[in-house]
């Protein structure tokens, strides 16, 4: 049987890394997503050398990471 994450675990799981991630540089978001049907951590990424420093679960909950490049005010 596939377990499904539900939206409260993986906001418990969302504190728990934008917390880990609190100022780093390579890191621009961690936020929630639906994906396959389920609820997962996106951790938005300004650089792919931060990849490695991001863990692929919290708690059980599916973390996938997205390189969107650096981040500039408007």
């Amino acid at each position: 049987m596939v377990r499904v994450t539900d939206r409260a675990a993986a906001r418990a799981a969302k504190t728990a890394l934008a917390s880990r991630f609190a100022g780093d540089p390579g890191v621009a978001a961690v936020g929630l997503a639906r994906q396959d049907a389920e609820y997962v951590v996106r951790v938005d990424l300004t650089e792919a050398g931060a990849r490695a420093r991001v863990p692929r679960d919290v708690d059980g909950v599916r973390v996938v990471t997205h390189v969107i490049g650096p981040v500039r005010p408007l």
